[in-house]
């Protein structure tokens, strides 16, 4: 694979990576709806929802970023493995 493109992807998972621990953190904020969280949501939840439909519930835990941040990870290794 060419490594310009490696290195795009790698730079995008690692800017999904951010937005996703922003988005855990604002979780835990008692902000109401705001430009800047809206953002984070829409880009997130291009990831994080596909995950929720094929998790199971474990009460009131969303466990769907920490499994995105292990896929992601996984992403990494296997792109800096191939650059």
């Amino acid at each position: 694979m060419n490594g310009n493109i490696v290195q795009a992807i790698l730079y995008l998972t690692y800017v999904l990576q951010i937005l996703i621990f922003v988005r855990i953190v604002l979780s835990w904020l008692p902000l109401g709806p705001n430009p800047v969280s809206e953002f984070v949501i829409r880009l997130t939840d291009l990831i994080l929802s596909p995950l929720r439909r094929v998790l199971p519930k474990f009460g009131m835990f969303d466990l769907a970023p920490m499994i995105a941040l292990l896929i992601i990870v996984v992403v990494q290794r296997v792109l800096q493995g191939a650059a």
